[in-house]
């Protein structure tokens, strides 16, 4: 099972619900932290590192002693990472997206493969058994989900291995590293706050996910404040909520020590075993 925790706004809580959720998992478990611009599962999680992997996109270097400048690559380049300006072929690496369409397309095979470097890839296991895998982009790097997607495959092939679990932590909003993020994912669950910017954000989260067809859930971080228009929301688009986080001081404190959310006291921790276990009902076909 492979389980996105998302959210539409950054600081609803979603990397406190994904950190509390990993350590009352009693399954195999990877965690994966695909927030790449800012990932902080690690400050949580406390892994204790294995191995670190620089990811690369694969750019192009172009031979100008065979180039006859047909053009055809600058044509087919949606991006113009590479260009013909009358006679010059030019190439812009930050733009490229790897695609490897323009050293297909070259008839003169002029165009080699060189490498630019995206960020790293760190992998390491917290309390003995859960695997972490965290993105880093590399600082000035615009372009996120090809790291993102750099992490998704190590998930996949930890996964293999013995048929672990997934928790994914994903980037906030709803732009394009946020969907590549919950494109694995059997079921998404929705941090939210009963704010009116918390509310507003979760519609549009709601609204960009529910074409991808995968089953929703919603956790309501600091319940207690503001009004009521996210439950009623939720009851009119049929959405459960799993969980509710309450909105209390000594959460804010535990929090901010970076410590775990579901080992503040009992009931914390018996409410997030609950969330896991309405997740796995969840999968199963049965929501209880």
């Amino acid at each position: 099972m492979i389980v996105a925790v998302a959210s539409g706004k950054g600081g609803t809580g979603k990397t406190s619900v994904t950190t509390s959720l990993a350590v009352v998992w009693d399954r195999p478990l990877v965690v994966a932290d695909l927030d790449v611009d800012e990932p902080n599962v690690h400050l949580f999680l406390h892994p204790e590192m294995q191995k670190t992997r620089i990811a690369t996109l694969p750019i192009p270097i172009v031979d100008e002693s065979k180039c006859t400048r047909c053009g055809l690559c600058a044509e087919l380049c949606q991006f113009k990472a590479i260009t013909l300006m009358g006679k010059l072929i030019m190439t812009f690496p930050e733009m490229c997206h790897g695609c490897g369409g323009c050293m297909a397309i070259c008839p003169e095979q002029a165009i080699a493969t060189g490498q630019r470097e995206l960020g790293v890839m760190e992998q390491g296991v917290s309390r003995g058994h859960i695997v972490t895998l965290t993105g880093r982009l590399r600082i000035g790097e615009a372009m996120s989900p090809p790291l993102m997607n750099f992490v998704r495959l190590a998930m996949h092939q930890e996964v293999a291995k013995n048929g672990a679990d997934v928790l994914i932590d994903a980037p906030p909003g709803v732009s394009c590293p946020a969907m590549s993020a919950v494109a694995d994912s059997d079921i998404i669950v929705l941090v939210t706050e009963p704010t009116p910017f918390g509310f507003y954000d979760f519609t549009l989260a709601w609204e960009a996910f529910s074409p991808l067809g995968k089953p929703m859930a919603v956790v309501i971080n600091r319940a207690g404040l503001g009004d009521t228009r996210v439950y009623d929301f939720c009851k009119e688009k049929k959405l459960p909520v799993l969980a509710e986080i309450p909105f209390r001081r000594d959460i804010a404190e535990h929090y901010a020590q970076g410590l775990i959310l579901s080992e503040l006291d009992a009931a914390l921790g018996e409410s997030f075993v609950a969330l896991r276990d309405r997740l796995r009902a969840m999968n199963g076909g049965a929501y209880a």
